[in-house]
């Protein structure tokens, strides 16, 4: 059985839009995703998540509600990822560690070449706002 690795994942909205990141490093180089990261031993979802957008974009959330919980397997270790709505409490988006960034409208969703596991994010997102 290959690791489980627990991240979460901020889905950032502003005006209508989404903010959507595109990967700087690594094995999933860019792919694009929502932003955040691991969570750290003894800390909450809602702590790492806002721990993560304060070092990767400079900025503070205020953490909504959780819209999906995905689970995915990549080759290499199981992604289990909680999906957040959140809003900018203050500060700007700075990309510190991402090559670049985009906000996309509902319908602009689609324009971008998503990793796998925010695929079903969007999925869930795009249900969410069609209600």
């Amino acid at each position: 059985m290959s690791k489980t690795v627990s991240v979460v994942a901020a889905i950032i909205e502003a005006n209508g839009k989404f903010f959507a990141t595109q990967r700087g490093y690594g094995p999933q180089k860019d792919g694009w995703e929502f932003p955040g990261g691991k969570i750290e031993p003894g800390e909450t979802p809602e702590a790492a998540l806002k721990r993560e957008i304060r070092e990767e974009l400079d900025a503070d959330i205020a953490v909504g509600e959780k819209l999906i919980q995905v689970e995915y397997d990549y080759p290499d270790f199981h992604l289990s990822m909680g999906c957040y709505r959140c809003a900018l409490a203050s500060g700007h988006l700075t990309l510190k560690e991402h090559e670049a960034a985009r906000w996309l409208a509902p319908a602009e969703l689609d324009s971008v070449a998503w990793l796998p596991a925010d695929v079903i994010a969007v999925e869930a997102l795009r249900r969410a706002i069609s209600q």
